[in-house]
C-alpha cells in the first residue's frame, strides 16, 4: 500500500486521495467504508443511526477518530468562549422588565414565596428560574406587573444569567452533534458559528424566559441520543448506559419545561424504533438479547422520564402550598389543600338553604365561577342587558344570593333547605340583578341562549326563575355544599345553565362565556357545585375530608394546562405571527421599548443566518436526490462520495426530521403563535446547514481540479463567515 501523509479529516485536498495512516502497531481504516453486502454483518459499522462495515471493528473506529480530536478540542474551546461571551455580555441591560419576563419572573417569585399560581406550561422551567433567583439573592418581592417596570435594586441578574448560561450551551451542543454525525470539524464549526452569531439566539437567551431552558434540554437530548448511537458496539457498557440514561433525563427535562418537548420525544422514539428494528435483523443476536435491548430502552426512555416528570410535579405541589392567584382555575377539592384558601381546613354549612350567599363553580375544568359585573352586552350581541360570565379568579362579583320564587321576609328560625326540584331566583349580590335567560342567541355559541343579569332589588320577571336539579338525586334531596353536582334548568325555556369554555372578546374582559343550553345531556359544562357558602343560621362542618390525592391533582393540572394553552390570546399592542413567517424571518417580537427614549430590544434573527438556513433546506433535498439518482443509475461514486452520501442520508436525515417535527405541527395549532416558537426548529435547521454546506464545499473537486477545488472550498467558508459577521 502506498504511503500517504496523515492529515486531519477536514482537509479536503487530503481527503481526495485519503488512504490509511500507518501507526506503530498497524494501519487502520477510516470510519466510513462501503456497506457490507453480508446480511449478518449489519451491526459492524455505524453512522448516525446507520450501519457500515469497519474492517477493524470498534477499535478501528476509535483510532480513526483520533485524526480530528486535536483540532476539535481547540475549536470546541473557541466555540465555548464565543458562545458564553456573546450571551453573558451586558446581561443586566435593559434594567427593566422585558416581554414575558413579566410572567416567568413573577412565577419565579411565586416559587420563592411558595404561592400557588397557574400557567399553561409544566413547572420545571419556572422552578429553575425561581431557584436561580433564590441562589443569587433575589427575595421574591418584585411584582413584575408589566414590561418596562424598573428593577431598581433587585437581584434580577441571577435569573437572567441562569437563562443565558443555558443558552450558551446551544452552540456547543450543536458543534458536538454535527461532529458526531459528520465526523467533520468544518461542518461542526459552521453549525456552531450560525448559532453563535445569530442575533435571535443571543436575544432569546438573555432574558428570563422558558425558551433557553427548553432548547437546552432539547439539544442535550439529541446529543445524548447521537452519543448513544455511537456506543452500539459496546452494548450494556458503562458509557452505553450513561448516554442512554442521559437521553431519558433530558427528555423529561424538555417536556417538564414546555409541552412542545413532546416533539423531541417523538424524534428519539423514531430513532429508537429504527435502532430496535436493525437489532431485530441482526441474526447474531438471540431473542433474549433483543429483549434485553428493548427493556433497557423502555426503562431509560419511557419509565425513567415518566418518573422524573411526575417527580417534577410532586415537587411543584409541595413547594406551592399557599393560596394564590391560580386557585380559581382548579376545583374546590383542589383548593382545599392550599394554605390560606378559604376552603383550607375551613368549615361551613353542609346544606344549601334559602337566604344563603354562595359562589357557584362550574365542574368543567377551568369552567370558572358564575360571575357578573356592571358592564352590559354591546349593541348587536343579544339583549343589551348586564353581562353574566364565568371568571377563573376569586372575586367579590362571584357572590350570589339564593332566593325563593317568592320571598317570605318574615321567616324566622332555621331557613328552609334548597332541595332537588325547588324553584330559585339567584340575585347577584353586588348589582342586585337576577340571573336571567331568554330566547336571544348567546354571544359565541349561537345555538345556545343568552344569559344576562336583569331587574333590580329582586324585581324582575318569569325569566329569572331556575329549577334546581341534583344530578343523580330524587325529589326532596338536599343540595350538599361542594359535593352535590347541581344543574340549573331555566323554567321558561327549559335550557340548562352552561359554561362553554369559550373566551369572550375584549368587551367581555376575556372572561368565559356563560349560556343556557337547550341540549339537556348532563356534562361537566352544565354541572355546578356550591363552593363558598355563608349562612349564619346554619351549623358548620369541617371540609378537611375534601383534600384530593396526588394522582387526582396531577390529572386535573394537566387538563387545566391543556385547555389554558388552547385558549391563549395575544396581548395588547402585540402582533402574533403565522408559521410560514418564521423561516423567512418575516417579523419578530418587541421585547422592550415603545418610544425613541427607551432602551429598545427586538427579537429578530440574523438575516444571513436565517436565509442561508432556508436555502440549505432546499439544497439538502437536492443533494440527496442527486446522490440517490446517481446510485440508482449505477455511477461509480468513489469512497469519498459514498461517505458524503451516508452523512447526507443518515446524519442529515436525522436533522431534517428534527426540523420537521419542531416546525410542521404549528400549522395545525389553533392557539396564538409567536416568532419565538420557531427557535427549536431553527437549531436543527442550523445544524443541517453546517452539514450540507460542508459537503457542498468538499464536493468542489467534481467541477474543479486541485488546487482550485481546495481554494474554492476555503473561499466559500471564509465568505460564509464574513457574511454572518457583517450582519
Amino acid at each position: 500500500m502506498a504511503k500517504a501523509e496523515c492529515t486531519p479529516k477536514w482537509n479536503t485536498l487530503a481527503l481526495r486521495n485519503r488512504k490509511t495512516c500507518p501507526t506503530p502497531e498497524k494501519s487502520f481504516q477510516t470510519t466510513f467504508t462501503p456497506v457490507s453486502k453480508d446480511k449478518n454483518s449489519q451491526t459492524a459499522g455505524h453512522l448516525a443511526g446507520g450501519d457500515t462495515q469497519s474492517s477493524n471493528g470498534p477499535s478501528g473506529q476509535f483510532l480513526a477518530r483520533e485524526s480530528i480530536e486535536s483540532p476539535s478540542k481547540v475549536l470546541l474551546m473557541l466555540v465555548a468562549g464565543l458562545s458564553f461571551s456573546t450571551r453573558l455580555y451586558k446581561i443586566t441591560e435593559p434594567p427593566h422588565v422585558c416581554w414575558d419576563e413579566t410572567h416567568f419572573g413573577k412565577m419565579g417569585s411565586y416559587y420563592i414565596n411558595r404561592t400557588f399560581f397557574f400557567d399553561v406550561h409544566p413547572p420545571l422551567g419556572k422552578m429553575l428560574i425561581g431557584l436561580a433567583g433564590y441562589m443569587s439573592g433575589y427575595d421574591g418581592t418584585f411584582p413584575f406587573i408589566k414590561p418596562g417596570d424598573k428593577y431598581e435594586n433587585q437581584n434580577y441578574w441571577g435569573m437572567r444569567g441562569f437563562c443565558a448560561t443555558l443558552g450558551s450551551f446551544l452552540p456547543i451542543f450543536a458543534y458536538l452533534i454535527v461532529l458526531e454525525l459528520s465526523n467533520s470539524c468544518t461542518a461542526a464549526i459552521i453549525a456552531a458559528t450560525l448559532l453563535i452569531f445569530d442575533t435571535g439566539c443571543i436575544t432569546i437567551s438573555q432574558y428570563i424566559l422558558l425558551d433557553p431552558i427548553l432548547m437546552f434540554f432539547i439539544m442535550a437530548a439529541v446529543l445524548s441520543m447521537v452519543k448513544f448511537n455511537q456506543q452500539r458496539y459496546r452494548s450494556f457498557s458503562a458509557s452505553w448506559w450513561l448516554w442512554l440514561v442521559l437521553t431519558g433525563i433530558n427528555l423529561a427535562g424538555a417536556l417538564g419545561v414546555k409541552f412542545v418537548g413532546l416533539f423531541v420525544i417523538i424524534l428519539v422514539g423514531l430513532n429508537t424504533i429504527w435502532d430496535l428494528w436493525r437489532l431485530l435483523g441482526d441474526m447474531s443476536l438471540s431473542l433474549v438479547d433483543i429483549a434485553k435491548h428493548f427493556l433497557a430502552r423502555a426503562f431509560a426512555l419511557i419509565l425513567l422520564p415518566l418518573i422524573l416528570y411526575v417527580t417534577i410535579f410532586a415537587v411543584h405541589f409541595v413547594v406551592l402550598n399557599k393560596s394564590g392567584p391560580g386557585d380559581g382555575f382548579f376545583s374546590s377539592a383542589f383548593q382545599s389543600r392550599l394554605i390560606g384558601n378559604n376552603l383550607h381546613n375551613a368549615s361551613m354549612p353542609e346544606y344549601l338553604a334559602f337566604g344563603s350567599t354562595v359562589t357557584i363553580k362550574n365542574l368543567r375544568i377551568a369552567g370558572g365561577y358564575l360571575h357578573s359585573h356592571w358592564h352590559l352586552y354591546p349593541e348587536g350581541v343579544g339583549a343589551r342587558q348586564q353581562q353574566v360570565t364565568a371568571y377563573l379568579h376569586k372575586d367579590y362579583n362571584n357572590l350570589w344570593v339564593v332566593h325563593r320564587q317568592q320571598d317570605n321576609n318574615s321567616q324566622s328560625g332555621n331557613p328552609d333547605l334548597v332541595r332537588h326540584g325547588d324553584i330559585v331566583r339567584l340575585e347577584h349580590k353586588e348589582t342586585t340583578r337576577n340571573l336571567h335567560s331568554h330566547l336571544h342567541e348567546a354571544p359565541l355559541t349561537k345555538k345556545h341562549f343568552q344569559v344576562t343579569g336583569y331587574g333590580i332589588n329582586g324585581t324582575g320577571d318569569a325569566n329569572d326563575l331556575w329549577q334546581v336539579e341534583v344530578c343523580g338525586g330524587q325529589k326532596g334531596d338536599p343540595v350538599k355544599v361542594l359535593r352535590s353536582k347541581v344543574r340549573f334548568l331555566h323554567r321558561a325555556t327549559g335550557c340548562a345553565l352552561y359554561s362553554s369554555g369559550k373566551t369572550l372578546p375584549k368587551w367581555g374582559w376575556e372572561q368565559i362565556e356563560v349560556t343556557c343550553s337547550p341540549y339537556l345531556k348532563e356534562t361537566p359544562s352544565s354541572q355546578w357545585n356550591i363552593e363558598d357558602h355563608i349562612n349564619p343560621k346554619l351549623p358548620n362542618i369541617s371540609l378537611s375530608v375534601l383534600k384530593p390525592n396526588f394522582l387526582e391533582i396531577l390529572l386535573e393540572s394537566h387538563i387545566v394546562m391543556f385547555r389554558g394553552n388552547s385558549g391563549l390570546k395575544p396581548k395588547d399592542n402585540e402582533m402574533n405571527s403565522k408559521p410560514w413567517h418564521w423561516p423567512i424571518n418575516y417579523q419578530g417580537l418587541r421585547f422592550s421599548g415603545v418610544n425613541a427614549t427607551e432602551y429598545r430590544v427586538y427579537l429578530l434573527g440574523n438575516p444571513v443566518v436565517w436565509w442561508i438556513n432556508l436555502a440549505s433546506l432546499g439544497l439538502y433535498l437536492t443533494m440527496v436526490a442527486v446522490a440517490s439518482i446517481a446510485t440508482q443509475r449505477g455511477f461509480s461514486l468513489g469512497q469519498q462520495r459514498i461517505e458524503h452520501s451516508l452523512v447526507l442520508v443518515r446524519g442529515g436525515g436525522l436533522l431534517m426530521l428534527g426540523w420537521l417535527l419542531h416546525y410542521a405541527p404549528f400549522f395545525t395549532m389553533g392557539r396564538i403563535l409567536y416568532f419565538h416558537h420557531y427557535f427549536p426548529a431553527m437549531l436543527f435547521s442550523s445544524m443541517l446547514t453546517g452539514l450540507t454546506l460542508d459537503i457542498l464545499f468538499r464536493s468542489a473537486d467534481l467541477l474543479l481540479h486541485p488546487p482550485y477545488s481546495y481554494w474554492f472550498q476555503r473561499a466559500g467558508q471564509l465568505l460564509l463567515l464574513f457574511s454572518i459577521l457583517y450582519r
